[in-house]
């Protein structure tokens, strides 16, 4: 399943992203990755889950994040969910139509049966059609 946390730069998306994430972890059997554009957030997050800085992969486009998430799907079986801040930054998305990787965000999803949620800096109505359904937050 993939999530969405939608609105525009400085509307309080990480707040909402790192609140869902804290109160996931307590009930969650597996494991809990949260990857972001820098480690800022790293005191923020309760200590089971783990932070990954994706700019330390030098992932320059979205088929590389694809593979990237792949990567860490495929070396750890227990992993539950997945939280992306700055999902457009992370993902090399700004400025591109977001569909088509949200489709395969979603095919990964149902295949390794992993949860993924994602701040997004758009507003709901700059959404594709197609994506407007996963939203669970829009500020």
């Amino acid at each position: 399943m993939v999530q969405l946390i939608v609105g525009k730069k400085g509307k309080g998306k990480t707040k909402q992203l790192l609140d869902k994430v804290n109160t996931e972890v307590k009930d969650v059997a597996g494991t809990v990755v949260y990857l972001d554009k820098s480690t800022k957030h790293m005191f923020e997050l309760n200590n089971k889950i783990r932070l990954i800085n994706v700019s330390d992969y030098m992932v320059s486009n979205s088929d590389e994040f694809l593979g990237f998430i792949c990567g860490i799907i495929s070396q750890d079986h227990d992993l539950q969910q997945m939280y992306f801040d700055s999902f457009l930054s992370i993902a090399c998305l700004e400025g591109k139509d977001i569909s088509s990787v949200i489709d395969k965000l979603e095919a990964i999803s149902a295949q390794f049966k992993v949860d993924f949620v994602l701040s997004v800096s758009l507003d709901e109505n700059e959404l594709p059609e197609t994506t407007k359904s996963k939203v669970i937050v829009s500020l």
